[in-house]
């Protein structure tokens, strides 16, 4: 009875050891928010340079909405140029992801969003710290900012998410993120 007890003792205490270290795993790995496969997405945009506002359910039961896509594409539309392009999904779940680790309450202030080849090329000759082959150029780009939010703030959370690039622009306030590899600047 009494080996019997030892043994149960030590099973407890392996099995508490074994806890104490998968939630300090748990505390140290980077956050992955991307909610479960079948909730709703919702993202709310304004574009500082139309004025326009979207605020558009991207995602439900299990995939993307076409309609809602197409408007986001057209939402983030070089604005200098109008043209358009296929805006990568995952970057509308890396905002989603932000909004939901942030807790903003304020719609994405987009600075920049898709910018064609001849938008960026214009923009970099005028030396405005632009990447010849930017990520914006193939719709996997965005420079945004949040009222309600410290920039500092969301490009921490944008840092902890470890998903894309992450570029900070203190003096004008502003956060890029991208669905490249994971960098930082």
């Amino acid at each position: 009875m009494r080996l019997a007890k030892e043994v149960s003792e030590e099973s407890r205490r392996s099995f508490l050891r074994g806890l104490a270290g998968l939630a300090a795993v748990a505390l140290a790995a980077p956050a992955r928010l991307v909610a479960d496969t079948r909730s709703e997405r919702i993202l709310s945009l304004s574009h500082t340079h139309t004025g326009e506002r979207l605020t558009v359910p991207y995602f439900a039961d299990g995939g993307y909405l076409p309609e809602a896509l197409s408007r986001l594409n057209h939402h983030l539309r070089d604005h200098r140029s109008g043209e358009e392009c296929v805006i990568d999904p995952a970057l509308f779940d890396m905002l989603n992801d932000l909004r939901l680790a942030t807790g903003t309450r304020e719609p994405f202030q987009v600075i920049s969003g898709y910018r064609s080849p001849k938008t960026n090329a214009k923009l970099r000759n005028a030396g405005r710290g632009v990447a010849k082959r930017s990520l914006h150029m193939d719709g996997r780009a965005i420079d945004v900012r949040l009222a309600d939010v410290k920039s500092s703030v969301l490009r921490d959370a944008a840092l902890e998410l470890r998903r894309g690039g992450v570029g900070y622009y203190r003096h004008s306030d502003f956060v890029h993120v991208d669905t490249g590899r994971f960098r930082t600047w």
